[in-house]
């Protein structure tokens, strides 16, 4: 899932200032977003009022679980990206990804679909005309550093992914590395992701860097992150500096961890492009809509979306947020 926001904010993000160098306890509500033309909502958790980023994490959307029985689903047209990657992360439905690189794929529960956008590419992502009853999930954007953000466009598949485990916890490593296991998705930050899978009464502690900065996104269930309650749809914010987290599950729950090595670079984000001035973003509009740069999207039943209007004005830097 993309933003779909037809008024999106141009937002400056990333940078040493932003960062919490010790650990907290932040916890973050979402911002419920209307995607298109459709009914379909989700909670935004990044971009945040009070959070922007968590390592190279700069855009995280939960949605569902909702009822799609008789209903399309996601129906997502071709739109761009540029200097990121997507994350596409499911607990309960498919989505069928298309792009103009040619890739065509179905990814199902607990598969990773990530998408390294690098200089440009475009895709559409809908549910498959035959469908579960249910769709639930996660879609995540993860910056390009600079050195990084015009490699080629590509898109992988892993149907099978690395796990840590303790008693009464399945940690499914997305991307990254946790612990001792490291996902076959291509990282271009040191930066790690992972699915949380808690059983009712589990008490356990997980392993965590203490350079990287952190946050947990609950996906449903009832848990605690270091004595915080974190209820669905809702993120807890852990700074850096931690060496463990606390973890204690009231029922069966699932989390997603996120985190990584503070991003260090300024990035400027508008609608689906991460670029580093408003130039950058402009250019990018500029090629969409006139066609170049971003490919075609072949098989999508309907035309590519347009892009939003462009605020005319450059963005200064923020200053910290704590």
């Amino acid at each position: 899932m993309s933003n779909l926001d037809r008024q999106p904010a141009l937002s400056t993000c990333g940078g040493r200032g932003f960062v919490v160098a010790e650990p907290v306890r932040e916890l973050l509500s979402p911002r419920r977003v209307v995607l298109g033309e459709s009914s379909h909502e989700v909670r935004r958790l990044l971009p945040n009022l009070g959070r922007r980023m968590v390592g190279a994490w700069c855009f995280v959307d939960h949605y569902g679980p909702d009822d799609i029985a008789d209903e399309p689903g996601m129906q997502i047209p071709p739109h761009p990206h540029a200097g990121l990657q997507t994350v596409s992360w499911l607990h309960e439905g498919e989505v069928l990804h298309r792009d103009s690189v040619g890739s065509l794929q179905t990814v199902r529960p607990r598969e990773l679909g990530l998408m390294t956008s690098g200089r440009g590419i475009s895709h559409s992502e809908e549910s498959p005309r035959k469908h579960a009853r249910y769709l639930h999930g996660a879609q995540l954007w993860v910056a390009l550093p600079d050195a990084h953000r015009h490699v080629e466009p590509h898109f992988q598949h892993h149907a099978e992914l690395p796990h840590v485990t303790a008693p009464g916890l399945t940690a499914t490593v997305i991307l990254g590395t946790l612990d001792t296991a490291t996902s076959p998705g291509t990282a271009y930050t040191p930066i790690v992701g992972a699915d949380l899978a808690l059983a009712a009464g589990t008490e356990t502690r997980l392993p965590l860097e203490p350079d990287f900065e952190y946050a947990v996104l609950s996906m449903s269930g009832e848990a605690h992150v270091d004595d915080v309650p974190v209820l669905p749809g809702s993120m807890l914010y852990l700074g850096c500096g931690r060496t463990e987290l606390p973890l204690r599950a009231t029922s069966d729950a699932s989390l997603m961890l996120l985190g990584g090595e503070p991003f260090e670079e300024e990035i400027v984000m508008f609608w689906n492009w991460i670029g580093r001035s408003h130039e950058d973003i402009a250019q990018a509009r500029e090629d969409w809509m006139n066609g170049s740069r971003f490919g075609e999207v072949k098989g999508y039943d309907g035309p590519p979306l347009p892009a939003p209007d462009l605020p005319p004005t450059h963005l200064k830097p923020r200053g910290r947020v704590r």
